[in-house]
């Protein structure tokens, strides 16, 4: 399997883990250190414990909980060792029960592990403009 099949499994894994709302195994796909930048925050997460605090928060406060997410228009660059996975993700999330469609633009930076897992370093998402 090359590399970037490799990678595509990756981000497909963490995509649908999110998809299911497992935490456990969505969290399992980031380094500690990885950063991420979401348009619905106003800072920026600094590490997976950060994001993982705030998702609890999220949950706790707003009943927050993922209904369903699919991939489209994958791609994978690559500079030097990273590889840059970019697609449009259409989400399906509930907040108090309520469910909410998105449809937004992510950028995932992968890195291999010391265990040659691909691991997410850096994820951003932003919306797709309504035209």
């Amino acid at each position: 399997m090359s590399q970037t099949q490799q990678v595509l499994q990756a981000a497909d894994a963490l995509v649908q883990a999110f998809g299911r709302h497992d935490t456990d195994a969505y969290f399992a796909a980031f380094a500690p250190n990885a950063s991420f930048v979401f348009h619905t925050l106003p800072q920026r997460l600094d590490s997976r414990a950060a994001y993982q605090a705030e998702w609890r928060n999220w949950e706790h406060d707003l009943g927050f909980r993922v209904v369903r997410c699919a991939s489209s228009d994958q791609q994978v660059q690559w500079v030097g060792e990273a590889a840059l996975f970019t697609h449009t993700v259409e989400t399906v999330v509930a907040i108090d029960g309520v469910e909410q469609a998105m449809r937004e633009r992510e950028t995932i930076v992968f890195q291999r592990d010391a265990d040659q897992r691909w691991l997410a370093v850096h994820e951003h998402l932003s919306p797709i403009p309504q035209v």
